[in-house]
Order: C-alpha cells, then structure tokens, then sequence
C-alpha cells in the first residue's frame, strides 16, 4: 500500500489580521508511522521569497529540515510530534512580533 495523505489542511488568516496562513500537510504509511510531512507559515508581507515561507518544516529532499525566511538548515528529527512543536514555536513567536 502507498503512503496516504490524512491531513490536507490550509488555514486562512484574514488580511485585517496579517493576510498570512498556515499550512499542513501529513502522508503516513500502512502502519499509520509518519512518512512525510510538509508544515508552513506563510505571509508574503513579512517575506517574499520561498512562496511567502516565512517559517516551516518537511523532509522533502531526503532529510528533515527547517525553512526560515529563505534558509534552509537541517534539523535533528526525533518524531514527528517534536517537529510539529518546534513549528508551532516558532510561528507562534513570529506572529506575536509580526
């Protein structure tokens, strides 16, 4: 069996509160083990390059890594929870100064 997309999900802030949007994206195989992973925040006000990347995560390429107004840098990968929290961390601290 292939891996399967279960989650598929864009959330839409509005323009009055930033125009930005957070994106998730989660394929796992027949076990139910994460196998791919792509999570984003996007706003093109605050970076214009990357598609709008402002901040994000996946392990397209052959390894995990971490997008930050345009660098890309690999992270240590100990489970997907662990990188789903350094997301949230980390859009959540550029919001608030956003």
């Amino acid at each position: 069996m292939a891996d399967r997309k279960i989650v598929d999900d864009t959330h839409h802030i509005t323009q009055k509160r930033g125009n930005d949007q957070l994106r998730r994206e989660i394929w796992v195989d027949a076990q139910g083990q994460v196998t791919r992973y792509n999570l984003a925040y996007v706003n093109h006000a605050m970076h214009g390059a990357d598609n709008g990347r402002v901040v994000g995560y996946d392990n397209q390429h052959g390894y995990h890594h971490r997008h930050y107004f345009g660098v890309v840098a690999a992270v240590e990968f100990t489970s997907f929870d662990d990188i789903e929290d350094q997301f949230q961390t980390d859009w959540t601290a550029l919001r608030s100064t956003g």
